[in-house]
């Protein structure tokens, strides 16, 4: 499910679009100089003629009809209840649709010039055709009107332009040229020729959305045009598409509750569910939504899980809340813990520390890379440690803290599994003490955004003092860290008062809308980062105070996720579609345009031979 956020991407084609202003300039510029640029290449005329008539030729023809139908787009959609077509978007697409007809109307100038033949009209209609296919294609994929009704609205531009390239003909040149049988010609050009390349785009849709439909019982251009809309205006209706293909699975979620005098004072919890696939859709958002269900300091870490526990709707998130808080009211608390020691095999580290009956285990491949930890690798760590060091409960995070381009995930017969093994051998049970200090900061970041890799929940911060040994705790609500980052952080805090700190990500979902996909913390604006995290931990250690600690584990049922089947098989079905449509797309719609050209130019082309 990596690839989703690959997709995302494709977003930054939907937010950077010019504004309506600057499409309609453009269209109005462009419009002119194809006119100047057409005449002055075929025109016997002074040049000053050239660029005055030729201008307003270009520009009546395909200027005008161009903004005009940029507007009846956009409205014809809104009436038809489509989506995602907003002003600006249908006026870009006029204008791009104006590019590729002054294109070929200029190279049809440079044809007549150098054979002599007259190849004005049929270049525009040729362009018209192409225009009507790319427009139906694009109002098809994504505004979800349906086939006939974008074919419909597709043709707008194309109409205009032809009917007012007609009229304008009609009044500056001799009327006798144009007769009934030539105009009856061009419209039976244009209209078979739009049929034949139209046709061609629906079967060339169907058969590479028939994958999806017969797998998984999703339409591709609902798919297309849903995430369009989240990406554009983040909409949320992708989740019911999602929900339908969910699988329900059981999961656990474990926790660790400190409690002052005055109730509970933090929590630290780590779901076996991961918070994606991206955006604000289905558990995305998670980490920040989970934590603000629960009116003290709360970090909601990354458990070991990968995108095939998605959670497919927000609501799905309640599950976990329930829970958490029945398993709190089980906990029994005591002041036992013991002080944070790290143990190390191969790529594999973690940092340990006991609390009351239960542990928590830091695990990170830093410095080398790595991405999610697998549900049953980590359901693994889970049962040995609680074998190994006779605990009732062992929260298990993945710190996610170490990214690179190349980052796989840690799955079941990977040599990282067997490095986890190894290291959780290796721990020793330390002695408790009687005694256990805790202080807590959380800091929006408010200076910062997803453009630096930093999620709604800023950065979280808690001191742990056990026998005179401060450990930090530190959690950055992003997806993941650029690679050698955490060793920054750790660094620059040598000289603070503090003994050991460890560095996390809650792999939130909702930074992943940029064009690079994958956005990690520390790509930009590392010194800025790491001053925050400095005053966080001084803040933290001012709010220390003794607490009480206890740790709980609760079974998640029946939750509605992507599921192991669904995820894999909607992206090796969307790889496929990909692969396939490479050759098909091609194939089918040069061959359609082959033929629409040879049925426009036919008669320039027995004339040239």
């Amino acid at each position: 499910m990596s690839s989703m956020s690959s997709v995302a991407g494709l977003s930054k084609y939907i937010k950077t679009l010019p504004i309506t202003e600057k499409s309609i300039a453009g269209i109005c510029i462009l419009s002119f100089l194809t006119g100047v640029v057409y005449f002055l290449i075929n025109s016997q005329t002074e040049i000053i003629s050239n660029v005055i008539f030729g201008g307003l030729f270009g520009f009546m023809v395909m200027g005008v009809t161009s903004v005009l139908s940029g507007s009846l787009n956009q409205q014809g959609v809104k009436l038809l209840h489509g989506i995602n077509l907003k002003i600006k978007h249908s006026m870009f697409l006029s204008l791009l649709s104006m590019v590729m007809i002054s294109f070929i109307i200029i190279l049809g100038g440079i044809i007549t010039k150098v054979f002599k033949i007259d190849l004005l009209v049929n270049s525009v209609l040729f362009g018209c055709v192409v225009v009507y296919g790319f427009n139906t294609l694009v109002l098809w994929s994504t505004t979800q009107i349906g086939f006939a009704k974008s074919a419909i609205i597709g043709a707008i531009q194309p109409i205009l332009i032809l009917a007012m390239g007609i009229l304008v003909l009609f009044l500056v040149t001799d009327s006798a040229v144009f007769s009934t049988p030539l105009i009856i010609n061009i419209i039976i050009k244009t209209v078979i020729a739009s049929i034949i390349f139209v046709l061609a785009i629906y079967s060339f849709i169907s058969v590479a959305a028939s994958p999806l439909k017969k797998n998984l019982d999703i339409g591709m251009l609902d798919l297309i045009s849903l995430f369009i809309a989240h990406m554009n205006e983040g909409s949320t209706l992708l989740e019911s598409t999602f929900e339908n293909m969910g699988e329900p699975i059981d999961t656990i979620v474990t926790f660790i509750s400190f409690k002052g005098v005055n109730g509970i004072k933090s929590l630290f919890i780590s779901p076996f569910v991961h918070p994606g696939p991206l955006g604000n859709i289905g558990g995305s958002n998670m980490p920040t939504i989970l934590a603000n269900k629960f009116d003290n300091f709360t970090m909601v870490a990354h458990g070991p899980s990968t995108h095939d526990f998605n959670p497919v709707t927000t609501g799905e998130i309640d599950k976990i809340e329930t829970c958490i808080k029945e398993g709190i009211n089980e906990i029994e608390y005591s002041k036992k813990a013991s002080v944070f020691k790290r143990y190390s095999s191969n790529a594999a580290n973690i940092g340990v520390q006991f609390f009351n009956e239960g542990m928590v285990i830091l695990s990170t491949f830093a410095p080398e890379d790595s991405d999610d930890i697998e549900f049953g690798v980590g359901l693994t760590m889970m049962t040995q440690s609680i074998s190994k060091c006779h605990v009732k409960d062992s929260v298990i995070v993945d710190c996610h803290n170490s990214f690179s381009p190349e980052s796989g995930e840690v799955l079941p017969g990977n040599p990282e599994v067997f490095d986890l093994i190894d290291v959780i051998n290796k721990i020793e049970i330390h002695e408790e003490c009687e005694s256990i200090k805790v202080g807590c900061h959380e800091d929006k970041m408010e200076n910062l955004d997803k453009h630096e890799g930093v999620g709604e929940s800023g950065l979280k911060t808690m001191i742990i003092e056990v026998n005179n040994q401060r450990t930090a705790y530190i959690l950055f609500d992003a997806n993941n860290m650029e690679m050698g980052f955490r060793q920054e952080i750790i660094k620059a805090t040598e000289n603070l008062d503090i003994d050991e700190i460890e560095v996390m990500t809650t792999d939130t979902h909702t930074v992943n809308t940029l064009s690079r996909g994958y956005n990690p913390i520390g790509i930009e604006k590392r010194s800025e980062i790491i001053e925050y995290v400095i005053k966080s931990i001084q803040l933290a250690i001012d709010d220390l105070e003794e607490v009480e600690v206890g740790t709980g584990t609760k079974k998640i049922k029946n939750l509605n996720t992507f599921g192991p089947k669904n995820s894999t098989e909607l992206i090796s079905t969307i790889s496929s579609i990909v692969a396939v449509s490479k050759i098909i797309a091609p194939v089918l719609l040069i061959t359609a345009l082959f033929i629409v050209f040879l049925w426009i130019f036919y008669g320039n082309l027995q004339i040239m031979g």
